[in-house]
C-alpha cells in the first residue's frame, strides 16, 4: 500500500515537473532577438526599449572583427544594439518599423551628426525569415517615402557576434538625462527624423497608414 501511494505521488510529481518544463520551453520559444545598428547607440536603445513587446536593448558592437572592442577601439564594428523582444506580441517586421522610423535611412555614411563607418545603419539578420522580412522591410520604406529602394541605404547582412559596451553606456538616457537630452538636441537628431518622416517619426505605426 505504502508503495502504491509512493509511486501514485512519484507520478504526480513528474507529471508536474513536465508541465512546468513544457511551459518554461512554449514560454522561451516566442522571445526572438534583433541586433540593429542605427548611429549612437544611446539613441537607439532610449527610442526602441519602451515598445511594447520589447524585453530589453542592450547597447554593443557588432559587425567588425576585433574581439572584445571597445569605445575607444571598435574599428570596423558598428554601434548597434541587441534587441529582445517577446515575438507573440510584437513582430519583427513591426519591431523594424519602429527602427527605420528612428533612423534617417537616406545616410549610409553615419547617423545624423555622427559620421564614419561606425554610425552606418544595418540590420543584422539570425536567419533566411529575417532576411527576408528586413529586405521587404526597404521596400516598404522605400514606398512610404515615394522613393526607389535604391535610395535606401540601410545595409541587410548577416548576424556577426555582438560585443555588448562598456557598462556607463547602458542605459544612458535615463543614467545621464541632461547629457544625453544635450546630446540629442545638438546633433539635432529629431529635427532630421521629423524632416525625413514627418508625422510619423519615432512611430512604429503600420506602413500603409502614411502621414
Amino acid at each position: 500500500m505504502k508503495t502504491r501511494k509512493f509511486l501514485s505521488k512519484l507520478i504526480s510529481l513528474l507529471i508536474s515537473f513536465t508541465c512546468l518544463f513544457s511551459f518554461a520551453i512554449s514560454t522561451n520559444a516566442t522571445e526572438n532577438t534583433s541586433v540593429l545598428a542605427g548611429g549612437c547607440f544611446w539613441c537607439l536603445e532610449h527610442d526602441l526599449e519602451d515598445i511594447d513587446g520589447v524585453l530589453s536593448v542592450e547597447s554593443g558592437y557588432s559587425g567588425g572583427r576585433i574581439e572584445n572592442p571597445t569605445y575607444k577601439n571598435h574599428q570596423g564594428h558598428q554601434e548597434a544594439v541587441k534587441v529582445t523582444f517577446e515575438s507573440a506580441e510584437i513582430k519583427f517586421e513591426d519591431l523594424l518599423k519602429s527602427y527605420f522610423r528612428n533612423i534617417d535611412p537616406f545616410d549610409g555614411r553615419g547617423q545624423f551628426c555622427d559620421r564614419g563607418d561606425s554610425y552606418r545603419p544595418v540590420i543584422f539578420y539570425n536567419d533566411l525569415e529575417q532576411k527576408n522580412i528586413a529586405t521587404l522591410s526597404v521596400k516598404e520604406a522605400a514606398k512610404e517615402l515615394s522613393v526607389n529602394s535604391n535610395k535606401i541605404a540601410v545595409r541587410i547582412q548577416p548576424k556577426n557576434v555582438f560585443w555588448s559596451a562598456e557598462d556607463y553606456h547602458q542605459d544612458y538616457a535615463k543614467k545621464n538625462t541632461l547629457k544625453y537630452n544635450f546630446y540629442r538636441y545638438s546633433c539635432q537628431r529629431d529635427r532630421r527624423l521629423d524632416e525625413v518622416w514627418g508625422i510619423n517619426a519615432r512611430k512604429g505605426a503600420d506602413w500603409d497608414e502614411g502621414a
